[in-house]
């Protein structure tokens, strides 16, 4: 099988010449302290060589517990926030039906993602969506008590034992949780919930291939071992060893901190595949939580073209001059659908008649990249055989090895989010959670005082 590919073509060439093949020497020089575990952060380096390191009886033990949902479940919530739904959901997305909700093939439940926003509206219907219905949980959280999650939870699992009964809900819940501690082992524990680990040294935005993700992807019904080979055979492509000229990681993380230096700040995710929208707002967490820090790091953005051509088009063509752009193309769909022709040509489309809808889109992806090039955007282009778990598995492996690499380039902790904490604090202050007496009445005065 091909492997996913790299173009940097069209974003090399707004820079000197040999911009990029200068950032060798700190490419090896960071992948060398990955590998050494010498960079900062390299108590979160489980993800490193994770894909080489699952074995065909982990596999099957995530898929035995995913058949049990699949017979026993309707529907099955999955409960988490940020890493801990984020990879899950982007495969599922690729990979599904785009009307999978409506036409509910019985053959796979629906999967739901809950506890990534504390919505009052969104929680409300979501339990009123599952009354009657055979559901089950996946509770994603190493702690057990990050708020969104917790929360969330605790209403599912209250509802899932009103409706099943505690031993059949037993059944149906699931805890991926710490190994041993926190409030979510703790419950798991006492409960007798199935559990799998997340591993101490793998943070959430680098877990998919952990069972954070690959229980949730199982459940759908799709390929993870295909997931899984596809993430090993890419491990293997942009290994340390591997010629700068030949890894795709290491390029990518060089010509992007090559234009960061240059004085582009903000990086676009494109995509003219629907499919992929949610795999756009994973890279988007991995890259802005793990880059974004010592007032560093490029901005991660996304679109979905055609349709955002039609409102941000403008201003990636026109706009302040401080962009890039990384375009996600997927060589061949999954379905073929040709143009009709019309005898009335009202609509002037006749010229179409006969070609694919894929080829139409397709001019539309070169045609805005020729025009955004000219238009002084640079361009990268991550190409995709096909839409499928193997070339997604490279995906995800890429954009995470390219993400150590470049983290460390920039000289930023790649793998810790001293940010997130900062509005959690505010939040159990304004809560007056137990714990922070102090902090609750420093913001009430602080609040009084503005």
């Amino acid at each position: 099988m091909k492997n996913i590919c790299l173009d940097i073509t069209k974003a090399s060439c707004f820079l000197k010449e040999g911009a990029v093949a200068a950032f060798e020497p700190k490419v090896k020089a960071a992948q060398e302290s990955l590998e050494n575990g010498t960079c900062p952060g390299n108590d979160f380096l489980g993800w490193l060589h994770l894909p080489s390191e699952i074995t065909p009886e982990f596999i099957n033990e995530i898929q035995e517990c995913a058949k049990t949902l699949r017979e026993n479940c309707e529907a099955v919530v999955v409960a988490g926030i940020g890493g801990s739904y984020l990879g899950a959901r982007a495969v599922i997305e690729s990979l599904s039906n785009s009307f999978g909700w409506l036409i509910q093939d019985k053959k796979n439940p629906i999967i739901l993602f809950a506890g990534n926003n504390i919505g009052e509206d969104y929680l409300s219907e979501l339990t009123e969506y599952l009354k009657g219905k055979k559901f089950g949980v996946i509770n994603i959280s190493k702690s057990g008590t990050t708020t969104e999650t917790a929360l969330t939870f605790r209403l599912l699992k209250k509802q899932c034992e009103a409706q099943r009964g505690k031993e059949e809900a037993r059944k149906v819940i699931v805890a991926v949780t710490d190994a041993k501690r926190g409030a979510a082992r703790t419950c798991a524990d006492k409960e007798g919930y199935k559990s799998f680990i997340i591993p101490d040294n793998v943070g959430g935005r680098f877990s998919v291939l952990t069972p954070v993700g690959l229980l949730p992807i199982a459940c759908a019904g799709f390929d993870i071992k295909a997931l899984v080979e596809g993430a090993q055979t890419m491990e293997k492509a942009c290994g340390k060893d591997v010629p700068f000229a030949e890894n795709i990681a290491a390029q990518y993380a060089a010509v992007r901190n090559a234009l960061y230096q240059n004085g582009k700040k903000i990086e676009i995710m494109v995509n003219y595949q629907p499919k992929l929208h949610y795999v756009s707002e994973w890279w988007k967490q991995l890259y802005g939580e793990s880059e974004g820090k010592d007032k560093k790091g490029i901005f991660p953005a996304s679109v979905d073209f055609t349709t955002d051509l039609h409102s941000m088009g403008q201003w990636i063509q026109d706009g302040e001059r401080t962009i890039f752009e990384t375009v996600i193309s997927v060589e061949e769909p999954e379905r073929k659908l040709l143009f009709p022709e019309d005898e009335e040509n009202l609509d002037g489309l006749n010229f179409l008649a006969g070609k694919r809808v894929d080829e139409v889109n397709k001019m539309a992806e070169l045609g805005t990249r020729l025009a955004h090039v000219d238009g002084g955007v640079p361009n990268i282009r991550l190409v995709m055989p096909k839409l499928n778990e193997f070339y997604i598995g490279q995906v995800i492996y890429f954009f995470e090895i390219a993400c150590g690499i470049s983290g460390n380039i920039l000289g930023v902790n790649p793998f810790n989010q001293p940010g997130v904490e900062a509005y959690k604090k505010n939040m159990f202050a304004l809560l007056e959670k137990p714990g922070y007496e102090a902090e609750s009445k420093a913001i009430k005065e602080r609040l009084n005082n503005e």
